[in-house]
């Protein structure tokens, strides 16, 4: 059973602080979950994603269960031994990647049908297969098996979606019980249309779950629609219970679904950038590549504590990024990790003392000028 507690320290407006307790630790909320996808942080070692602050990791069934296996890993000793981090893990249930990576695919009320991204091999992922798969990886917090439908869509195809994973979602249930020291979310489905939100908040609700997430966003639609949708789908979930936001995102996104009551999120955008040279600061990005970077003396930020800031210059980080040195993607994702835990930490802060609003009005004030400045 699990033994998962949540517990709500202080609120500002809708904005909340407290502590998410599992067996292997206690996550500090809101909180962001850095992306292990294929079990490691890309470009860092594990002892570094936690020097950052970060408290859970997020790794995936899809691209487990294709490489290595779920079985392989289970055989090894579980996901936390095989990938050396002895902190949370929350499983992704594979079904986003079902319909953003995966093959010719089809899908039925069984479960999903499709064709390996990697060998083009055949592979079946059902609720039943896909708790499984998250039993044998031994992860902290396992995701229910949903449907992730692309948008745009019509309301007929968004309602049909949103019924059949509110089913898988009652047999992601019946598959996970008595699943000991594991707990299991649920995930609210329903587009942009708040009457499917709601319908899908009310069957969750009956089946009970450890926790909820909101998925089917940060698929296109926009930060404006996001937040449209997030005013209205928190509240629809209990209170009580930890909201997670599925797949987001930009440092504004974090913040604005963080005002609107959300506690926990995650996103490949800090790594994903640090390999491809965008750096983010308080001031808003850094295009490292850029020229003007290429006789800069300062840190990218005086304040910042992690290697890339402490002991580098833009002028060397641009200099690694220019000629593809593989020290490049490892300072910059460092730095982006650290920058978005900051950002956690600092918003905590700012709910616990009551002066969150002020804080968000002063972080969305000062971004957006960290390419432009001028060199002293």
């Amino acid at each position: 059973m699990s033994t998962m507690s949540f517990e709500i320290a202080a609120t500002d407006g809708l904005a909340r602080v407290g502590q998410l307790k599992v067996n292997r630790g206690t996550i500090r909320t809101p909180a962001f979950m850095p992306v292990g996808t294929g079990a490691t942080v890309k470009a860092m070692l594990p002892e570094n994603v936690r020097s950052t602050g970060a408290d859970i990791l997020l790794g995936n069934t899809y691209h487990l269960m294709l490489r290595p296996s779920a079985e392989r890993i289970s055989r090894l000793g579980g996901l936390h031994r095989f990938m050396n981090w002895n902190g949370p893990i929350l499983t992704d249930s594979g079904g986003f990647q079902v319909m953003s990576l995966a093959g010719s695919r089809r899908i039925s009320e069984a479960g999903a049908v499709f064709k390996s991204h990697v060998d083009g091999s055949k592979h079946e992922l059902t609720p039943e297969r896909s708790i499984e798969i998250q039993h044998l990886l031994g992860s902290d917090i396992v995701m229910c098996f949903d449907e992730c439908l692309a948008l745009p869509a019509t309301k007929k195809q968004v309602s049909m979606s949103m019924l059949r994973s509110m089913r898988w979602a009652r047999r992601s249930k019946e598959a996970f019980d008595g699943r000991s020291g594991q707990s299991l979310f649920g995930i609210q489905q329903g587009g942009l249309v708040e009457e499917f939100r709601a319908e899908s908040s009310e069957r969750l609700r009956e089946i009970g779950f450890d926790g909820y997430a909101i998925g089917g966003l940060a698929v296109g639609e926009g930060q404006e629609a996001m937040f449209r949708c997030l005013d209205y789908a928190c509240d629809q979930l209990p209170s009580d219970r930890p909201r997670y936001l599925m797949g987001v995102g930009k440092p504004e996104d974090v913040v604005g679904a963080v005002a609107r009551g959300i506690d926990m999120m995650d996103c490949v955008l800090p790594t994903r950038s640090g390999r491809t040279g965008q750096i983010f600061t308080w001031r808003g990005e850094i295009n490292i590549k850029n020229a003007r970077h290429q006789d800069d003396p300062r840190p990218i930020d005086e304040t910042c504590p992690c290697p890339a800031c402490r002991s580098y210059s833009r002028a060397y980080l641009h200099h690694l990024f220019r000629t593809h040195e593989i020290i490049s993607s490892i300072l910059l994702s460092w730095h982006n990790l650290c920058f978005y835990q900051q950002m956690m930490s600092a918003m905590r802060s700012a709910i616990q003392s009551g002066s969150f609003g002020e804080w968000q009005a002063q972080f969305l004030e000062t971004r957006g000028y960290g390419d432009i400045e001028p060199i002293h």
